[in-house]
């Protein structure tokens, strides 16, 4: 079990801000440009990785007319299953330029291979992990496959039973997986808010063990920024220039500067976690200054016999602490005090 792994450099898991993953997925558009364009977009917006998708039409089904490969309602409603992939696909021979791309400007590039002719594309690229889409979570010997490359598996469990989890997280455990990530996911598209159940983050972490994110498919950034109050180590995102220009995935899609707020609001929500625990932050020390405590409020001679008229618990905090009151009252005054003086022991005789 890996409670933590890296991708690229950058460790991934508690104690870390969230891993900020921009899913590329089809809004390419079906332009090499469109697709560089927009890693260097993501780059720009902070993100610290950019995935692809890696298939073929003819590697994710068969052209086939039957009404088994017709889509029915949603988002791809009418479409036949080959013409959605033939038509959404980033095509094998653009991998390398993109792959090429991303480690020039900085960014990790990794993808989800949809078959084992896509891990051998990915692994000859040197991919640094690999991302198992909720889809493809049951296709056990796809994951076996990806695993024994050694990289990390990042895995979404859209649709998924608990049954069918732990299969993959065995399958992935076994065949040598350098490390394992949980994406919960909601594969409806796009997600409504209400149904998003992130408390399932904890489930996961708490049941198997890993290291668990978010691939959200919800429109905004709400609920990413829940998702790392509790615990989500990683927050992945379907991105687009503009979701004006459309596409296959642009309407539940961020646009780059959404991007750019979704990274700095879910690395502030980690920031603002801290510790579990009562220690208090060195930052409120200066505060203190602005707590109630006992002063005298009159000028008094020592030997005086302190009454509660002489004594308020009021601001600033220099003094004695107020519960101290009742054990003040009725002491003997071992030196002149004045108006203005905060209590302190050393001011009463034994």
């Amino acid at each position: 079990m890996n409670a933590v792994f890296s991708i690229d450099g950058r460790t991934i898991g508690p104690g870390h801000p969230p891993y900020v993953i921009a899913e590329l997925s089809a809004n390419h558009n079906g332009s090499l440009e469109r697709a560089k364009d927009s890693i260097r977009a993501a780059a720009a917006a902070g993100a610290h990785a950019v995935k692809l998708q890696t298939y073929t039409a003819d590697t994710m089904t068969i052209d086939c007319d039957r009404d088994d490969f017709l889509i029915k309602g949603g988002l791809w409603d009418g479409y036949k299953l080959y013409d959605l992939y033939a038509e959404a696909h980033t095509p094998f021979g653009w991998h390398g330029e993109l792959f090429a791309l991303a480690r020039q400007l900085g960014i990790a590039i990794f993808s989800s291979p949809f078959d084992e002719s896509a891990v051998d594309l990915l692994r000859g690229l040197d991919a640094p992990a690999y991302k198992i889409a909720s889809f493809e979570l049951t296709d056990l010997p796809l994951i076996a496959y990806a695993a024994t490359t050694g990289k990390p598996l990042l895995m979404s469990t859209g649709m998924a039973s608990e049954a069918e989890i732990a299969q993959a997280v065995a399958t992935a455990r076994d065949a040598g997986a350098g490390g394992i990530l949980l994406f919960h996911c909601v594969s409806q598209y796009p997600a409504p808010m209400e149904a998003a159940n992130l408390a399932k983050i904890t489930s996961l972490r708490d049941r198997f063990g890993v290291v668990v994110g978010l691939s959200d498919h919800t429109l905004g950034n709400t609920a990413a920024i829940a998702a790392t109050a509790l615990g989500a180590a990683a927050i992945e995102k379907h991105f687009t220039l503009s979701r004006a220009d459309k596409g296959p995935d642009s309407t539940f899609s961020l646009e780059p500067d959404e991007l750019r707020r979704l990274v700095a609001d879910t690395s502030d929500a980690w920031a603002a976690l801290g510790q579990a625990g009562f220690a208090r932050p060195a930052s409120e020390d200066g505060s203190k200054a602005f707590r109630r405590s006992l002063y005298f409020v009159a000028d008094l001679p020592a030997g005086t016999v302190v009454e509660p008229s002489h004594i308020r618990r009021i601001r600033p905090g220099f003094g004695l602490a107020p519960k101290h009151f009742d054990a003040v009252v009725g002491r003997r005054l071992a030196k002149t005090v004045s108006r203005g003086d905060p209590v302190a022991w050393d001011a009463l005789a034994d």
